[in-house]
Parts: structure tokens; C-alpha cells; sequence
């Protein structure tokens, strides 16, 4: 099926997408800082991506095991950014997530290095393997971030003994 559509129709789909992703996710994100945070809110948005691994069921989007790994240790290293960006503060005896003003250009640079890198690689790696490659490095950047988020807030609410 994938096969069927030039390649150069999915790079600008997939990109437009991910500019589209990316404008909502900062303005979900902005929204967010409004309310208080509660484990779920952490931990719910992966899971939610975890079905994006369903793409893999079709072949056109399995990746080697040396890509898997390069994809996973790009992500890691993007999440590292987000970690160190992201707190939490105290208001109202609730825990809220800190706003960073740096948050919507960090995240925006994010997604402009994997459009770069995606465009880069559209001439060398198949379009529906690069498209596997770039849900596993955005699922290796947001479950090491969501994880340190956790860590953050359960170590806030046992000092603080705040929105338990």
C-alpha cells in the first residue's frame, strides 16, 4: 500500500504532520501548566505512543537492529534536554509543572533537527523505514523524560507531602 505513493508525497505529509504534532504539543503543553499535575497526566502520553509501535506490523516500516539502536540513543540524548527543562513547583498545596519559557523553542529545535535529519536521510533510507526510525527515537526521547518527570514529582510529593 505504502509502496503505492511516491516518496516524496509521504517526506511532505509526514513533515507537515510533524510541524502540526509539534504546534499542538505546545499548546497542550501550555495548557497543562495551568493544572496540577497527577501521575497519570506523567505517564498517560507514552502509553498513548505505544500504539504508534503498531506500525511495525507492516514491513515497510521495520528497522535493523543497529537502527533501532541509533534511534533509541538519538532519543536519549534529545530527552536529556527535556529532563533538565522540565520542573515542578508547589502552588496551592498542588504540584504544577513549571513554565519555561525555553520549553516551546527547545521543543520546536527538537522537532526542527528531526525534520532536518528526516529530509537528510529521505535520499538514502526508505521512506517507510525512516518513518520507523523516527517513532522509535521520539518513544526513546519521551519515555526517559516521562520517567524522570515521575522520579521528579513522587520525590516533590513525599517531601512536601503535597497532592497525594
Amino acid at each position: 500500500m505504502f509502496t503505492k505513493v511516491p516518496p516524496v508525497y509521504l517526506i511532505i505529509g509526514s513533515t507537515l504532520l510533524a510541524l502540526f504534532m509539534g504546534t499542538m504539543a505546545a499548546i497542550v503543553r501550555s495548557k497543562a501548566a495551568k493544572r496540577p499535575v497527577s501521575v497519570k497526566t506523567i505517564i498517560l502520553p507514552p502509553i498513548f505512543m505505544s500504539t504508534g509501535a503498531l506500525m511495525f506490523i507492516f514491513e515497510e516500516f521495520r528497522v535493523a537492529p543497529l537502527q533501532i539502536l541509533e534511534a533509541v540513543g538519538v532519543g536519549m540524548v534529545f530527552s536529556l534536554i527535556l529532563i533538565k527543562t522540565t520542573n515542578f513547583e508547589i502552588r496551592d498545596k498542588e504540584i504544577y509543572i513549571k513554565r519555561s519559557k525555553a520549553f516551546v523553542f527547545i521543543l520546536f529545535g527538537l522537532l526542527i533537527i528531526r525534520l532536518v535529519g528526516k529530509l537528510a536521510l529521505s535520499n538514502t533510507i526508505d521512506v517507510g523505514e525512516l518513518g520507523g526510525m523516527f517513532w522509535i527515537l521520539a518513544f526513546g526521547m519521551i519515555v526517559p523524560w516521562r520517567v524522570a518527570m515521575f522520579v521528579k514529582y513522587k520525590k516533590l510529593q513525599n517531601t512536601k507531602g503535597v497532592g497525594i
